[in-house]
């Protein structure tokens, strides 16, 4: 019987370390860390699988900035009530 080999790294493109790197700012290393506990904290609420599931091309930084357009919502855009 052959044997599936499961490959999924799902924090291969973070930076889970600690220490603070020499071209990281201070906010951006507190940023970094923050996020990191909320990526850890999913994935130990949900698990492996479902994780798997939701990430299939494993997480990035970039899933935590909010798209531009969503945040300029204006009354224009939206329409007067009546």
């Amino acid at each position: 019987m052959a044997q599936e080999l499961d490959n999924y790294k799902a924090f291969d493109k973070l930076n889970l370390s600690d220490t603070r790197s020499e071209n990281e700012t201070r906010e951006e290393y507190k940023q970094r860390l923050k996020q990191n506990r909320q990526v850890l904290k999913l994935y130990n609420t949900v698990g492996r699988d479902v994780f798997q599931q939701m990430f299939p091309e494993g997480i990035t930084y970039n899933m935590f900035e909010k798209p531009a357009e969503e945040e300029k919502v204006t009354q224009e855009k939206v329409g007067e009530v009546k």
